[in-house]
């Protein structure tokens, strides 16, 4: 059976408010992606393509995600 934990981080990325600063919309446009701000947090949901390629753009642009 397919462990929940690892297949929610596989489709997204969860991040503090204010991380992506100006990146957010530039996000939105280059790649198929949701992205919702709830209590101070900031979720980038998508197929897992999608999300390691959010993840290869935000980790160039400085951005660090755990």
């Amino acid at each position: 059976m397919t462990d929940v934990a690892r297949l929610r981080d596989s489709t997204q990325i969860l991040l503090p408010e204010g991380t992506l600063g100006g990146l957010g919309e530039e996000v939105k446009q280059q790649f198929t992606v949701t992205v919702q701000h709830k209590d101070d947090r900031v979720r980038i949901i998508g197929s897992p393509v999608e999300i390691k390629s959010v993840n290869d753009f935000l980790t160039r642009n400085g951005v660090t995600i755990d």
